[in-house]
C-alpha cells in the first residue's frame, strides 16, 4: 500500500530539501529517498500555471524587481525551476500610476503586469537577442530595471524622459544599451508624447514602465475609444517581452475587459475600488467581493487550454481579496482549473495578516483569519465554491523567527497568519510548512520576505512527492459550498475613464471658489466611485466661506461643510482650508445633504406647554410637494429614510414628520444625518461621529436586549437604504 500524505510528514521532507537537515521519525528513509529524488529531478518539462497579483506574484516567479539589489541575483525562482511557466495576473488594480491611466483610457490595470514582465526576464533571452556576455547581461538588466521602475514626480511636465527613456539611466551606461532596444523604447515613449501618433499621456506621477507598456498596447490596438482586445494586449506583451528578455506568450492578463472590485463588509457596506480595502478601516470583516466589468469579460482560450493541460497549478502569496479572488471569479478560468483533475494545486499562504483584508475574522473580531478561513473565503466567493481548487496549502515555518523580529513586526501592526492544521485538513487540504524565506536576510536585516529560490524549491519538492505518493486527498469538501455568486459576471457598462470624464464635464459647468475646489472634488469622486454620476446634479457649486460669513448654527454640530438649499451651494468653512482631509470630509457631507434638495417646506420646535422646566420637546418638519423638492430621492424613498432617521409621520397629516425628545436628549436632524451617513459610508474616516453611532453593529444580535435590538435593526436598515437606494449597489 502506498504511503499517503496523511502518514508522511511533508514538513520534514521540505526541511530536508531546503535546509538540508537530517530527517527523523518513522518515515526517515522514505523522506531521504524523496529528498534525493527532488535534487535529481528534472522538472523542466512540467507545465505550470500560477495566478496572482502584486508583489507576491512577481517575487516568487523571479524576484522582486523593485528592490535595488534585484539585478545582483535576478535569475532565480519559479521561472528557473519551471521553464514552461504561464503567469496569470489580476487586472483590477486601480491605484497609483495605474489609476491615472484608468482615468484616461478604457483599459485594464497594468501595474502588476509590468512587475511580472520584469521578474520573468531570462538571461538566455537577453544574450540571444543582444549577443551579450554575462557582465553585459547583468548591466543591461539593471538598465531595464531602472527604466521600467522609474517614477515621474507629480509635478513633472516635461516629456523629455518619455521620448528618450535612457535618460533615466546613469550617463556612463547609456552608450552600452543596444541600439535596437534604445530605438524601441524611444518609439514607445514618442508614440504617447506631443507630436506622436498616439494620445498624449502627461507623465506626472506615472511609472515610466507603465507608460511604455500602455503605449505598446494602444499602438497594437490602434484606437482608444474602446478597450483593447485580448489579441491587442497579447501582441503588445509579446513585443515588449522580446525587447526586454521575457519569453513571449508566458505572461497573461486574466481578462482584457476593464473592471473594478467591489468589497462588501459584514455590516452591509459595499464600496467600489481595490484601494478602498487599504484606506478605509471598516473594523468589520469582508463578507463578499466581486468585480463589476464594463462588458462581459473575455478570457483567452489559449490560457484556458494551458490551465487544463498543466501539471502544477499555483496560487501565489498575495492579497486574498484583491490579488487572486478576482481571477477565480472568471468562470472560464475556474472551470478550467476544476476540469484539470491531474494537476497538483498549491495555495501559497502569506506570512502576515493583511490590514483591511484578513485582519478581522468572522469567528472573532479580536483576531485575524486562520489559513482554513482563507479557503472558506474562496468557498464563499468563487462560483462553485472551493472544491477542486486546492490540494496543498504551503505556509511559512516561523519556528526560526526570533521574538525580537516578531515584536518589530507587531509594532507595525503585523501578526503571523496562523496555520490551523486541523481546520485545513477538515477541508480536505494538506497543510505544509516550509522555510520559504531567506534566513540570511532575516539575520542581516531582520525582515521576512518570500525567497524566490526557496519557494520554488519547496514547490518542486511537493511536485516530486506528488508524483511518488499522490498528495491529493481522496475525500472532497465535507460540507456544501457557500458561494452565492452567479455564473454570469456583473457588468456595469461604464468604463472607469467614462465615469471620470462625465463627472469632470458636470463639474466644469459649476461654480467653484477658489477654483482648486473643482479639482479636489473631481479627485474625491474618483476615489469614491460609489458616488453616482447623477449625484453631481444637485448642487450649483462650492465655496470656501470666511468665518465672518458662516451662518450655520453650531448648536447641533461642528461640521465644517454643509449644503445650503437656498442658493444650491456647498459651503466649506475657512477653518478647513488648511487641512485637505477636513475639506474632503466637508465636501462629502455636503454632497450627501444636497441629494435631499429642498425637501423641507417648514420646520419648528414644539416646546412643553405646561410651563414646567422639564418635559418633552418635539421637532417637526413639513415636506414640500414632491415636484418642488429637487431631490435625488423619490417620495417613497424620502419617507422611508425619514422613518429610519427616527422621524415619524403625523397620523393626521402625512406630510408632517416629527420626533419627540425628552429633556436634554439630543438627536441628529435628518439632513445632517444623511450627509454624515453619506460620507461615512464612502469612507468612515470622514464620518467619525457615525462610526460611534454604528458601533452597536459590532454586537451579535442575540446578545442585545429588545431596545438595543430595535436600534440594531434601524441602523442596519440605514446601511441597506444607502447601499440599495442612494448608491444603487446591486446585491450579488
Amino acid at each position: 500500500m502506498p504511503v499517503g500524505p496523511a502518514q508522511l510528514n511533508m514538513d520534514k521532507l521540505l526541511d530536508t530539501v531546503i535546509n538540508e537537515t537530517e530527517p527523523t521519525g518513522r518515515y526517515r528513509d522514505l523522506i531521504s529517498s524523496l529528498a534525493r529524488q527532488v535534487h535529481a529531478a528534472d522538472c523542466r518539462s512540467a507545465r505550470v500555471v500560477i495566478f496572482g497579483g502584486g508583489t507576491g506574484l512577481s517575487t516568487v516567479v523571479g524576484g522582486n524587481s523593485r528592490l535595488d539589489d534585484w539585478p545582483q541575483n535576478p535569475f532565480v525562482g519559479l521561472k528557473q525551476e519551471f521553464p514552461l511557466l504561464d503567469v496569470v495576473v489580476c487586472t483590477t488594480d486601480d491605484g497609483g500610476s495605474t489609476g491615472l491611466l484608468l482615468r484616461q483610457f478604457p483599459m485594464i490595470g497594468i501595474g502588476d503586469l509590468r512587475k511580472v514582465l520584469l521578474s520573468m526576464i531570462l538571461k538566455e533571452n537577453l544574450q540571444a537577442t543582444y549577443r551579450l556576455d554575462d557582465n553585459g547581461t547583468l548591466e543591461l538588466l539593471g538598465m531595464i530595471q531602472t527604466i521600467f521602475n522609474y517614477r515621474f514626480p507629480k509635478e513633472e511636465r516635461n516629456f523629455r524622459y518619455l521620448k528618450n527613456p535612457l535618460l533615466v539611466v546613469p550617463q556612463h551606461l547609456r552608450r552600452r544599451c543596444p541600439q535596437a532596444l534604445r530605438t524601441f523604447l524611444s518609439s514607445l515613449g514618442s508614440y504617447i508624447s506631443p507630436g506622436g501618433e498616439g494620445p498624449v499621456i502627461p507623465p506626472a506621477g506615472h511609472c515610466l514602465g507603465n507608460l511604455l507598456l500602455t503605449s505598446a498596447i494602444l499602438r497594437s490596438a490602434g484606437k482608444t475609444n474602446s478597450y483593447p482586445t485580448l489579441a491587442a494586449i497579447a501582441q503588445a506583451f509579446d513585443t515588449v517581452s522580446k525587447a526586454i528578455g521575457t519569453t513571449p506568450g508566458c505572461v497573461h492578463a486574466a481578462t482584457a475587459t476593464p473592471g473594478q472590485l467591489v468589497l462588501r463588509y459584514a455590516n452591509g457596506v459595499a464600496v467600489r475600488g481595490q484601494g478602498k480595502s487599504a484606506v478605509t478601516r471598516r473594523l468589520f470583516p469582508i463578507d463578499r467581493v466581486w468585480v463589476e466589468y464594463s462588458d462581459t469579460p473575455k478570457v483567452s482560450e489559449t490560457l484556458c487550454h494551458a490551465i487544463k493541460e498543466a501539471d502544477l497549478i499555483l496560487y501565489a502569496p498575495g492579497s486574498l481579496y484583491t490579488s487572486i479572488m478576482p481571477i477565480l471569479q472568471l468562470v472560464p478560468i475556474v472551470q478550467a482549473i476544476r476540469e484539470n483533475r491531474n494537476a497538483l494545486k498549491i495555495l501559497g499562504a502569506n506570512f502576515w495578516i493583511q490590514e483591511g483584508e484578513t485582519d478581522i475574522s468572522r469567528r472573532g473580531s479580536n483576531r485575524g483569519l486562520y489559513v482554513s478561513e482563507l479557503v472558506e473565503a474562496y468557498d464563499a466567493n468563487v462560483p462553485g465554491g472551493a472544491d477542486g481548487l486546492f490540494d496543498v496549502v504551503l505556509s511559512a515555518n516561523l519556528d526560526r523567527i526570533t521574538g525580537d523580529v516578531v515584536r518589530n513586526y507587531a509594532l507595525e501592526g503585523k501578526s503571523p497568519l496562523y496555520l490551523d492544521r486541523s481546520g485545513v485538513e477538515r477541508l480536505g487540504i494538506l497543510p505544509v510548512e516550509a522555510t520559504v524565506y531567506s534566513l540570511e536576510r532575516l539575520k542581516s536585516a531582520g525582515v521576512i520576505h518570500h525567497d524566490p529560490q526557496k519557494f520554488a524549491l519547496a514547490v518542486r519538492a511537493l511536485l516530486v512527492a506528488h508524483r511518488s505518493i499522490n498528495l491529493k486527498r481522496s475525500t472532497s469538501h465535507d460540507k456544501p459550498h457557500t458561494a452565492r455568486l452567479a455564473d454570469a459576471p456583473c457588468t456595469s457598462g461604464l468604463p472607469l475613464c467614462s465615469y471620470y470624464s462625465k463627472t469632470g464635464a458636470l463639474l466644469a459647468k459649476k461654480s467653484f471658489s477658489p477654483k482648486g475646489l473643482q479639482e479636489t472634488m473631481h479627485d474625491i469622486l474618483w476615489e469614491n466611485r460609489d458616488i453616482r454620476i447623477e449625484h453631481v446634479d444637485f448642487f450649483r457649486g462650492a465655496r470656501i466661506i470666511p468665518a465672518a460669513g458662516w451662518t450655520r448654527s453650531n448648536k447641533l454640530d461642528n461640521v465644517l461643510g454643509y449644503y445650503d438649499p437656498k442658493d444650491g451651494l456647498i459651503k466649506i468653512h475657512e477653518q478647513a482650508a488648511g487641512d485637505p482631509e477636513e475639506i474632503r470630509a466637508g465636501i462629502l457631507i455636503a454632497l450627501g445633504e444636497s441629494l435631499l434638495g429642498r425637501y423641507i417646506g417648514s420646520r419648528r420646535w414644539v416646546e412643553p406647554g405646561d410651563g414646567s422646566e422639564w418635559g418633552a420637546r418635539r421637532y417637526e418638519i413639513r415636506l414640500r410637494p414632491e415636484r418642488e423638492r429637487a431631490s435625488f430621492l423619490n417620495d417613497d424613498e424620502l419617507r422611508t429614510y425619514l422613518k429610519l432617521a427616527r422621524m415619524q409621520p403625523n397620523p393626521h397629516d402625512p406630510d408632517v414628520f416629527g420626533i419627540t425628545l425628552n429633556d436634554g436628549e439630543g438627536f441628529l436632524p435628518p439632513g445632517l444625518l444623511f450627509g454624515l451617513l453619506y460620507a461615512w459610508y464612502l469612507n468612515n474616516a470622514y464620518g467619525r461621529i457615525i462610526e460611534y453611532e454604528m458601533s452597536l453593529l459590532h454586537w451579535p444580535p442575540e446578545k442585545l436586549i429588545p431596545y438595543q435590538l430595535e436600534e440594531y435593526r434601524r441602523k442596519q436598515g440605514l446601511i441597506t437604504f444607502f447601499r440599495n437606494v442612494v448608491f444603487r449597489h446591486k446585491d450579488e
